[in-house]
């Protein structure tokens, strides 16, 4: 197999983006685990600096969230990934009072990924680090972002 062509820099903006039937933006996220499923690889949030799953918008010339999903596993984790598993769709669950025009209401669908590949450089890796942890830390790390905790929850990731 061909190894695609992945580009250093990050995708920003949003007039690419995909939005759903009632206004919802469209994002596809993974939850990458090590090869025996014991450990699940997070990211510094850009925002508020706490430890998230890798995820961003699916874009209109993407032909899957699957696509997008393993794009922004690349510019945020600076990782290759294999999809193992669709983790389906998790409706956001913030409340009205956090949604703002900077962050409307979304429409999350998360995938299961192998990680194949590790790289030492990627387009975010200024701006984020990445740290391999286990279930426990990682739920602690995400329960404060419900739809994140719900992804690694239907991830096959050993607790």
């Amino acid at each position: 197999m061909v190894d695609q062509v992945r580009s250093m820099e990050s995708r920003v903006g949003r007039k690419n983006q995909r939005y759903g039937p009632k206004g919802e933006r469209l994002v596809a996220g993974v939850v990458p685990l090590s090869a025996d499923k014991s450990l699940v690889l997070m990211i510094q949030s850009s925002g508020r600096g706490g430890w998230v799953l890798p995820k961003g918008g699916w874009e209109t010339d993407e032909g899957s969230a699957q696509q997008a999903a393993c794009r922004e596993a690349w510019e945020e984790a600076g990782v290759i990934c294999t999809v193992l598993k669709d983790l389906g769709i998790i409706p956001d669950m913030r409340p009205s009072t956090l949604l703002t025009a900077t962050a409307p209401k979304a429409s999350y669908q998360f995938f299961e990924v192998a990680v194949d590949r590790e790289e030492d450089r990627w387009p975010e890796m200024h701006k984020r680090k990445r740290q391999w942890v286990n279930y426990t830390q990682a739920a602690a790390a995400l329960a404060c972002r419900p739809e994140l905790l719900e992804a690694l929850n239907r991830s096959s990731v050993k607790r």
